[in-house]
């Protein structure tokens, strides 16, 4: 047998070979990209009946079956919503900023960033707890701001902006009630006169002088409770907690009992539009 035909005989049988690897690269490819959508679609599936953590870990197959494919950065950020809807935010936080590092071009990278805020923002509602998520909170939304200015996530995070020092005015004032009833005296001062002087646009300033009008007055400072209580008038003299400072010094003055109200997300509106 000649060198040609040798050659003509090992070149074929390579040929031959590599064909078919190819082919079954493509079958293989095309089996991961079934079981990838299969996997997403099964999440869908789950999420929508109320098993959240069941669909957070199929959008996490569906994203290691096919991690170069244009789904993966979808289910990801699924994955992170599935946690975040059922109150998950640590797990869920943890998946976001995981997202954000390994798909820095995502066109949904905003979505990520403001689901972490939210994740911190929803944890806010409580005026006994810590102070770390208020202000993991108040960073992540400045963030937006900063980043993304003319988005409608700006918008919304401007509002909670709002919202969020409100909640840090309630939580000095939470520690100012904690210290009258301790009759501590000057640390309650020091917390009311702080959202005097740093949260006199939130809701709570009325309360704040009215606080500092009954301290002032029952530690025998009468002449500075009424200079605040001058104060709480000029600026808020039809306000129930004048009433209140009012009858400080009018004890058969009848008050009302004042009553805080109470506020919300448009985080499922947005999460529709990754299911477009």
């Amino acid at each position: 047998m000649s060198k040609s035909i040798i050659f003509l005989f090992i070149y074929l049988i390579f040929f031959v070979s590599c064909s078919k690897n190819k082919v079954d690269q493509v079958l293989l490819d095309q089996d991961v990209e079934t079981e990838m959508v299969k996997a997403y679609k099964e999440g869908i599936r789950q999420l929508e009946s109320g098993d959240a953590l069941f669909a957070s870990k199929k959008f996490d197959e569906a994203e290691i079956l096919l991690p170069q494919s244009i789904w993966a950065a979808k289910a990801s950020l699924m994955s992170a919503y599935a946690l975040y809807s059922q109150n998950y935010y640590v797990d869920a936080i943890f998946n976001l900023e995981r997202h954000i590092k390994r798909y820095p071009k995502d066109k949904n990278i905003v979505y990520a960033h403001y689901l972490i805020a939210i994740c911190y923002f929803e944890q806010l509602y409580d005026e006994k707890k810590d102070l770390k998520p208020l202000v993991e909170a108040r960073q992540r939304f400045e963030y937006i701001l900063k980043i993304y200015p003319n988005t409608d996530y700006a918008i919304d995070a401007k509002w909670k902006m709002g919202l969020i020092v409100d909640q840090m005015a309630s939580k000095e004032m939470y520690i100012g009630r904690y210290y009258m009833k301790k009759e501590k005296w000057i640390a309650a001062i020091n917390r009311f006169q702080f959202v005097v002087k740093y949260y006199d646009t939130t809701i709570y300033i009325e309360e704040a002088l009215h606080r500092l009008v009954e301290i002032y007055y029952k530690i025998g400072l009468v002449e500075e409770a009424k200079k605040v209580a001058a104060v709480l008038g000029y600026n808020h003299g039809s306000g129930e907690w004048y009433k209140n400072s009012y009858r400080v010094f009018n004890k058969s003055y009848k008050t009302k009992k004042v009553t805080e109200k109470k506020k919300d997300s448009f985080i499922k509106k947005k999460f529709k539009k990754l299911l477009e």
